[in-house]
């Protein structure tokens, strides 16, 4: 959500438009653009949800004193971060994301979850009935929205998120260096996975490491598992790792700012998401030549070419499939990179700016 938000920005004010902006932390060379406006909001405590209330507030009151300066103005909010009857891009559905198995967080941890999916559903209904439009990164958003909220299909519309012009195809002395530095040896073959450590468990890593149990007891697994994410869970599956004594099969980074350089070191990305409006990591993996698996639910699957359906996963539950599905990728490896070479292409093929262009082509004709 943050890139793409950062992307609509940078070609507001490529066009010179004055481009106001309310929102937790924003990119430091944008801020000091001249023409745009920042309003940074804390968050209280290191808390999201507490920071809620006044990223509304303040996104409503910026809204209105833009609004009287310049009546023709256009407010963009995220979900239901801030209610306004303006263009509401949507990033993920709230209504859409399963609950957290029963028992699987702390009780401190499901009394918050709870709460703040409640808070959420509820705004977001708001949120979406009272835009004049709606913008969704995937079809499968769209139905969501639309299936949430009751809204007019007229006033939503998919844009599909873009790619970096410099992700390209991971040449050899790229997956060297990167190899280098991360001391994965050449010879080793590597799984990643890249998502958020969550009681939640949306992410599905419980069921990728369930598998992989499962794979590094026969003696012909040679894939390791590099997982880059941090979260409340974090400690545990370190902790469920160490006692499977899968410490040399499995490394957990933790929070990385080198994804990019994890992916370039990746044989293959795993995404056994249970909810996924898009998929950006593996969007991401794919642009520099990383086959990827995931989730048929997940967003980014709709745009897969059948020859490649074999790579999505029908049930992140069924650990018996997934386990079936890495040893066809392993079998042929080779044959899925090449696979995937003509959808990286189209995938490279659209830029993020193309993607901000679309946004406010359809901005424009819809008179919003």
């Amino acid at each position: 959500m943050d890139r793409a938000n950062l992307a609509l920005a940078e070609y507001l004010l490529e066009l010179k438009a004055p481009v106001y902006m309310v929102a937790h932390e924003v990119e430091a060379s944008l801020a000091k653009h001249p023409l745009a406006h920042v309003r940074i909001v804390p968050r209280t405590a290191g808390s999201y949800m507490l920071a809620e209330i006044p990223l509304g507030f303040h996104g409503r009151r910026t809204a209105r004193r833009v609004l009287r300066q310049w009546p023709q103005a256009q407010v963009v909010v995220n979900g239901g971060n801030c209610i306004w009857p303006g263009i509401n891009w949507v990033h993920c559905v709230h209504q859409a994301w399963p609950a957290p198995p029963a028992g699987s967080a702390p009780w401190l941890f499901r009394i918050k979850g709870a709460s703040a999916r409640s808070l959420d559903r509820r705004k977001e209904r708001r949120a979406f009935r009272c835009a004049r439009l709606l913008i969704t990164n995937s079809e499968r958003t769209s139905r969501d929205v639309r299936a949430s909220a009751g809204v007019d299909p007229s006033r939503v519309h998919t844009v599909y998120l873009g790619a970096d012009p410099d992700w390209a195809s991971v040449t050899c002395a790229e997956r060297a260096a990167s190899r280098q530095s991360m001391e994965i040896p050449e010879s080793r073959t590597v799984a990643s996975f890249v998502g958020a450590l969550g009681y939640d468990h949306n992410k599905g890593f419980d069921k990728l490491f369930r598998a992989w149990e499962e794979l590094c007891a026969r003696p012909d697994w040679d894939v390791d598992l590099l997982a880059a994410g941090s979260g409340p869970a974090l400690p545990m599956w370190q902790n469920r790792v160490h006692q499977a004594g899968l410490g040399g099969r499995i490394r957990l980074l933790g929070f990385s700012e080198q994804v990019k350089s994890l992916l370039a070191a990746s044989d293959v990305l795993v995404s056994p998401v249970r909810y996924e409006a898009y998929g950006l990591n593996v969007h991401e993996a794919i642009c520099l030549g990383i086959p990827a698996m995931v989730s048929r639910s997940a967003g980014i699957a709709e745009r897969y070419p059948s020859d490649l359906r074999p790579m999505l996963i029908p049930d992140p539950e069924d650990v018996g499939d997934l386990v079936g599905r890495l040893l066809d990728w392993r079998a042929r490896k080779e044959d899925w990179k090449v696979r995937f070479a003509p959808f990286a292409d189209r995938l490279r093929s659209r830029s993020w700016r193309d993607m901000a262009v679309d946004i406010v082509s359809f901005a424009s004709q819809k008179g919003v």
